[in-house]
């Protein structure tokens, strides 16, 4: 029945009392009214529980009423906690309408119980350490202590420890009532989920574009002014730089595009490269020193966009592996776009000196991303040792 004095004595007691009591400012601004201030101690001071309802379901229909409780709640019934605790909002819905009108109320009535209980039971306990003397209580009330007797000191602690009780209880009852009045509803909680998801899906798919778009552009630079010194001819030299040039414009712009999103400040979808700019990849490979053969069949430029963008993607993964991994070997390129899916093909000879050492598995996150590429679209991909080669093939669905 007592609450333990460490719930007793917090401060979120104290603020929550705070709170529920302050609910019957709208009942003395209707007391003054009805039955008026000289009235509160008739029957008719009973209205003062039924009067202001009306008030209070047409308050609640405004939308910032539930912004303003919400944030009342958050300061007074969660002091100290995140806004993640009790989230405050406006009112989007006749939903969360009727919520904030059945919070109003039930805050008011319960209000008006705790304002009542904190009114009279300091008169009620002074009433009984009076009676210890024979004394009477203040007022006129039929029903206080008379009589002396020294069982009234004892039973003198009892009403503010009742009253103390019924504020932990009640405080404790408005809080949990706030966040499933005031909180957001399961809808609101489920859409914030799925968005949080995307977010996480969407940092996902950046980190893979960086991999793949800076990590590509890092190796092609890297072979080629390796190549292009080992070369010795000004001639080379000159392609070679040419091509570093354009792969590093191609990675900055992907990198301006990224950084744009994670601003918020990214620019359409239809700016990022597509399987039609795939020409630019099998450059820079060549550029590289790989013997690059290609081959592409169908209509590759009515390929949608988000198959066709992480197919592209995917060829600059398994060519930027190539270059890294192999060096100027034979490399072939097939895209093949059918009826229903998207077939790319890219196959690479192993090098000559020390090809039994590499099996294509040091291409590590960047073969997953391929498959967690092509999973995302629906699609398969697989890499793996093929004939006397290397071959990474991957198939997306049109759909």
């Amino acid at each position: 029945m007592f609450a333990p004095p460490r719930l007793v004595f917090r401060a979120v007691t104290f603020t929550r009392w705070l709170h529920l009591v302050m609910a019957t400012v709208l009942a003395a601004v209707c007391a003054l009214v009805h039955p008026g201030l000289s009235g509160l101690g008739t029957r008719q001071a009973a209205w003062l529980l039924v009067t202001p309802v009306p008030l209070l379901v047409a308050s609640a229909m405004v939308p910032a009423v539930r912004l303003s409780e919400g944030v009342q709640a958050r300061l007074l019934l969660f002091p100290g906690a995140s806004d993640d605790g009790m989230p405050a909002s406006r009112s989007a819905s006749w939903g969360d309408r009727w919520r904030t009108a059945l919070w109003l109320v039930l805050r008011y009535e319960l209000g008006i119980l705790t304002a009542f209980l904190s009114v009279w039971v300091p008169p009620l306990t002074w009433g009984l350490l009076r009676a210890v003397d024979g004394g009477r209580g203040p007022g006129p009330a039929p029903w206080w202590p008379t009589g002396g007797s020294r069982w009234y000191a004892l039973l003198a602690p009892l009403p503010p420890a009742l009253l103390l009780a019924f504020v932990v209880a009640a405080g404790a009852a408005l809080a949990a009532a706030a966040k499933a009045l005031l909180g957001p509803s399961a809808a609101e909680r489920l859409a914030a989920l799925e968005e949080r998801t995307e977010r996480l899906l969407e940092h996902n798919r950046l980190a893979r574009e960086l991999h793949d778009s800076v990590g590509h552009a890092l190796t092609v630079a890297v072979v080629q002014a390796g190549a292009a010194r080992a070369a010795g001819s000004a001639e080379f030299t000159e392609q070679a730089l040419a091509a570093i040039e354009e792969t590093g414009r191609h990675a900055l712009e992907d990198l301006e595009r990224v950084l744009g999103i994670l601003r918020e400040e990214a620019p359409p979808a239809a700016g990022r490269p597509t399987l039609a700019d795939a020409e630019r990849l099998l450059a820079a490979a060549r550029g590289s020193g790989a013997q690059v053969t290609s081959e592409m069949s169908g209509a590759v430029e009515t390929v949608p966009g988000p198959v066709s963008r992480e197919g592209y993607r995917i060829v600059q993964e398994a060519l930027t592996n190539v270059v890294r991994h192999a060096g100027p070997v034979p490399v072939s390129v097939r895209i093949a776009v059918r009826e229903r899916v998207v077939e790319l093909d890219i196959r690479n000879a192993l090098p000559e000196a020390g090809g039994a050492a590499w099996d294509g598995s040091s291409g590590g996150s960047g073969l997953r991303g391929i498959r967690e590429r092509a999973a995302l679209l629906g699609g398969q991909a697989e890499a793996g040792a093929h004939e006397d080669g290397w071959r990474v093939r991957a198939v997306l669905p049109l759909g």
